[in-house]
């Protein structure tokens, strides 16, 4: 069999540290070495889980078995990391800001798929809920980037989404312009995207998800099943649900709250996000009831396209995640929340038993001209399997943006610390696109009041179908 030419994309001529190598670093490591030139003795991964070790064996890539703590990470990672040397975070319980410090001192670049705080920061009853927030995590990554305002680039929070959502974001603005008729340069600033968001009169972005990938195994009691990471995503789950608050809300959230401080783009409600759901869309799913979990992506996003005027907002989207994962996923986060969030003591993360299914991962831009337009990824298992080993379609997407932004970064290695909204969307799309399945624009005449009260009454606000009152599932 000939074997196939994959374009190559850089060359890293340092060492690549990762640091965790579950479900997307085992998804990820062919990928690297199909499209970098490096080499194997270039790889050192440092992981809390032995689950890997025999997929970087058949790579020939060094692996090291270590729990990483806030007083040892210094020690472990320090010898391995120097100038010019990449370090790829794709990690939990371990501190992001703490290895982008490292980094920076080091003079090496880095990446992350989230901003992590370190073990049980999502859940330490000893600091307020905003503090356990995802909208605090970035403001103390964007306080670093201010106070060393360059250096060797950080790129924060780029994998599927948030990462990836981003750059779907700017190509759903660009083709919902040449559709209506909008005619545009190409944006060059936040101010210049914001601008064109505000033009086309966007009110909501959903990131819309839903993983329909189904086992051969069900769910057994007492065990959390997922796509992806199980610690990251419950995690996330038990964080507050958070939102990029936009300029037309009319309704306030009873259990909303404000931050008090940096760039007051988002709120949070006072309970878990697993346990708040939301209404959305997607194109082969249909309407669907996802779950409104904090990511990232919902205050960055919604954060550069603010309008201000004379310091006084005039324009910003409201923007939050609507996930609805696989059933047995629905069903782990059904139990978890019957346990009073008490996480179950047995994980799996579905792969090789997968039989069928899809991730149908994209961002659904509400309010404009045309009603709704969805943009994104429809990736099946039977295609994630065809282009990457030790896959699904929820890892292969994410290990698509990791590639994308790992490129960005060899490519631009003195940005400082930057975010997925900050580097050049078609550069990503370029590279990620081969790996995410069909990638497809849909408009919809959907809106969350479709079907509404016709079996019970409901308050809603019908003058206005994109308010979060109408969105959020009572």
């Amino acid at each position: 069999m000939e074997k196939t030419a994959y374009e190559k994309y850089g060359r890293l001529h340092g060492k690549l540290i990762m640091v965790g190598f579950g479900s997307i670093g085992q998804a990820l490591l062919r990928l690297l070495f199909q499209h970098l030139e490096i080499r194997p003795e270039q790889v050192r991964i440092i992981s809390a889980d032995a689950s890997g070790r025999d997929i970087a064996r058949q790579f020939g890539v060094e692996f090291t078995l270590h729990v990483l703590t806030e007083e040892n990470y210094p020690a472990v990672i320090e010898p391995w990391l120097s100038k010019g040397d990449f370090l790829l975070n794709l990690s939990v319980d371990v501190s992001s800001l703490a290895l982008i410090e490292l980094c920076s001192q080091r003079g090496s670049l880095y990446l992350d798929t989230c901003i992590e705080p370190w073990l049980g920061g999502y859940t330490d009853k000893s600091i307020s809920v905003s503090m356990r927030s995802n909208y605090a995590l970035r403001e103390k990554a964007l306080a670093f980037a201010r106070e060393k305002r360059g250096g060797p680039t950080a790129l924060v929070a780029h994998g599927a989404n948030p990462g990836l959502a981003s750059a779907f974001v700017k190509q759903a603005l660009l083709n919902i312009a040449a559709d209506t008729g909008l005619t545009v340069k190409k944006p060059v600033n936040p101010g210049d995207w914001a601008e064109l968001a505000s033009r086309l009169e966007i009110k909501t972005i959903h990131i819309a998800e839903r993983d329909t990938q189904t086992a051969n195994l069900c769910k057994r009691d007492d065990e959390f099943i997922n796509t992806w990471s199980v610690e990251g995503f419950v995690g996330e789950s038990l964080q507050p649900s958070e939102l990029g608050w936009g300029s037309h809300e009319r309704h306030w959230p009873q259990d909303g709250a404000r931050h008090g401080f940096g760039c007051d783009a988002a709120i949070y409600l006072n309970q878990p996000g697993a346990a708040t759901r939301v209404r959305s869309w997607v194109p082969f799913g249909g309407a669907y009831q996802g779950f409104l979990i904090t990511h990232s992506e919902s205050i960055s996003i919604a954060d550069h396209l603010t309008l201000k005027e004379n310091e006084k907002v005039i324009y910003r989207p409201t923007v939050h995640y609507a996930y609805l994962p696989c059933d047995d996923a629905v069903l782990s986060i059904h139990e978890l929340a019957g346990r009073n969030w008490r996480s179950q003591s047995s994980k799996r993360i579905l792969r090789d038993e997968i039989e069928d299914g899809m991730d149908e991962l994209g961002v659904l831009l509400m309010g404009h001209a045309k009603g709704a337009y969805w943009y994104g990824s429809r990736l099946s298992i039977q295609e994630a399997r065809r282009l990457a080993p030790h896959n699904n379609a929820t890892s292969l997407q994410v290990v698509a943006g990791v590639l994308a932004g790992i490129v960005w970064v060899l490519q631009n290695p003195d940005a400082g610390v930057v975010e997925p909204d900050d580097i050049d969307h078609e550069v990503v799309l370029k590279i990620a696109r081969p790996y995410l399945g069909e990638m497809l624009g849909v408009y919809t005449d959907w809106t969350p009041l479709c079907d509404r009260g016709w079996l019970f009454s409901e308050d809603v606000d019908r003058s206005d179908p994109w308010q979060f009152k109408n969105i959020r599932v009572s």
